[in-house]
């Protein structure tokens, strides 16, 4: 308080101290904030936690398309990219089935050009197969090593893995978890 009597410079000295007190009031109430003592920060990123995720069946029907235009839609579901809840080191992913993968198709002359090579690491133990052998033998094979080379090279590959159904017809096993129809745009 500034009183008559008072010189110039006692004015000035209790002019700072009031403002250097309203700047420490300032700075204690924006430190609380930063401690998190009950209130949320508001510029904080939203992470998923594993057990607040929810996940869907989905079925697509891999009749008549493209091996890759259907893998990139896999992928792409069973990380959990379509979803506004996607957290890159969580799986936020839903189950996909792919039926008719007997009746899927590659361009070109892809069916009998691209190759599949396995290796016990014996000497001589080189083993190669065309796409359209596998094929003949099991056709989900196909789809999974196209999407497997779809997905991150981590541990929650494998995961994401597990959680893809290929079947060579429309009969699957999966009602009871009521999947629900995907539509591709090829």
């Amino acid at each position: 308080m500034v009183k008559a009597g008072d010189t110039a410079a006692q004015k000035a000295a209790e002019k700072a101290a009031d403002k250097t007190a309203d700047k420490a009031d300032k700075s204690s109430d924006k430190s609380s904030d930063k401690s998190g003592a009950g209130k949320s920060r508001p510029n904080a990123t939203w992470m998923a936690k594993p057990d607040e995720t929810d996940q869907h069946w989905w079925i697509i029907d891999g009749a008549h398309q493209r091996l890759g235009r259907v893998a990139t839609v896999v992928a792409t579901l069973l990380r959990g990219k379509h979803k506004p809840t996607f957290t890159p080191h969580v799986d936020t992913g839903d189950f996909v089935i792919v039926i008719n993968t007997d009746k899927i198709e590659l361009t070109g002359r892809k069916w009998t050009s691209k190759k599949y090579f396995r290796h016990s690491r014996f000497f001589g133990s080189l083993k190669e197969k065309s796409a359209e052998q596998y094929k003949n033998e099991d056709s989900g094979f196909l789809m999974s090593q196209a999407v497997r080379g779809m997905l991150p090279d981590n541990r929650m590959s494998y995961g994401l893995m597990k959680k893809l159904r290929t079947f060579k017809n429309a009969e699957h096993p999966h009602a009871a978890q009521k999947p629900q129809p995907y539509k591709v745009n090829a």
